[in-house]
């Protein structure tokens, strides 16, 4: 489903172009979720900010496939319309638009390149209150203008709410358990459990830390450092990084 080969990657800096990923390969096959687990700087937000097409992320080398297609030679918004979804570590505020408004714009966006209709504002609301309350999400924080004033948690709770009103195909999650108390844990693993695990699906889950996996049961884990995939096993290997750290990991 996902095909990473040999992907090398930059990020504009004040000095020019650093390199970040270094020769990353990876496949992520449909009906799997992965998880990339690493310490600070070994890369993680820099693969899923390139595969999200973010600006000021530049590809070096390698080659990206998603469903067949080359998934680098799209713009971002062609990435999200072919089914790529990616979440942020920081979802960013949007002051004076209403969640509302921008998800079902976001919806209707990708429903249109695809040759859909659009959703009817009713059908809609209907379907935004109902990803709500699978969320343990008051319906009425989505009239909100976009994140703000939202706690972590509720930032995090809103993207999966997004998520699962998009339905993407295949989704990059990068750190969603960054901020989350132990129920909210709970409920985005078992979000992303109801939205994102069916046999048509896939996802690449960014995280430090083992405890969203025990909600989530990767089908592989694998070990992000300098730019590199360095080891891949099983949720063991994401208990074994609990206790030893990563200076062991690439043995």
């Amino acid at each position: 489903m996902l095909v990473i080969d040999n992907l090398h990657a930059a990020v504009a800096g004040p000095n020019g172009p650093k390199p970040i990923l270094k020769g990353l390969s990876l496949t992520v096959n449909a009906g799997e979720i992965h998880a990339i687990m690493g310490p600070n700087g070994a890369g993680k937000s820099t693969l899923g900010y390139t595969l999200g097409g973010r600006p000021g992320y530049t590809v070096t080398g390698g080659s990206v496939s998603f469903e067949g297609q080359d998934l680098l030679a799209l713009p971002a918004h062609e990435r999200a319309a072919a089914g790529l979804f990616l979440g942020f570590q920081y979802p960013v505020e949007i002051p004076g638009v209403s969640y509302l408004q921008f998800l079902r714009e976001s919806l209707n966006s990708q429903r249109r390149s695809r040759g859909e209709d659009e959703l009817s504002a009713g059908d809609f609301i209907k379907l935004a209150r109902e990803q709500a309350k699978l969320l343990e999400m008051d319906a009425e924080m989505l009239k909100r203008p976009v994140n703000v004033g939202f706690s972590g948690g509720e930032k995090k709770r809103a993207e999966m709410v997004q998520m699962g009103i998009l339905a993407p195909r295949f989704a990059v999650l990068d750190e969603t358990d960054s901020g989350l108390d132990i129920d909210a844990l709970r409920i985005v693993g078992e979000g992303i459990n109801r939205i994102m695990r069916a046999p048509d699906k896939g996802v690449l889950l960014i995280t430090h830390y083992e405890r969203l996996l025990e909600h989530v049961r990767p089908d592989q884990v694998h070990v992000l450092q300098a730019g590199r995939i360095t080891r891949s096993g099983d949720i063991e290997l994401a208990r074994e990084l609990e206790s030893t750290g990563y200076a062991e990991a690439a043995a």
